[in-house]
């Protein structure tokens, strides 16, 4: 892999964390503490929504996040690493 190869590889790596960290922050700070208030207006059930994400939602959402993160890998190794022997 060449020079330029590994920096893009590595770009696209943080970007896909950071990206992934950003959505986790928005939704486990975001909506579990600063949105809670307007979010429990609306009811999932007979729960309140910023109840629900702040107790599971935002659990839930971490662990499809982490599911994302090694399928989007995946792909990047793919695209990256496909010819490592050169």
């Amino acid at each position: 892999m060449n020079q330029n190869n590994k920096k893009a590889y590595w770009r696209a790596n943080i970007a896909l964390i950071r990206n992934l960290l950003l959505i986790w922050v928005f939704v486990s700070l975001g909506c579990s503490i600063l949105l809670v208030q307007p979010l429990n207006n609306i009811k999932l059930g007979s729960v309140p929504l910023g109840f629900w994400i702040a107790q599971e939602g935002a659990i839930y959402l971490f662990v499809a996040l982490i599911f994302v993160y090694a399928y989007q890998m995946d792909k990047i190794d793919r695209k990256y690493l496909k010819n490592k022997d050169n």
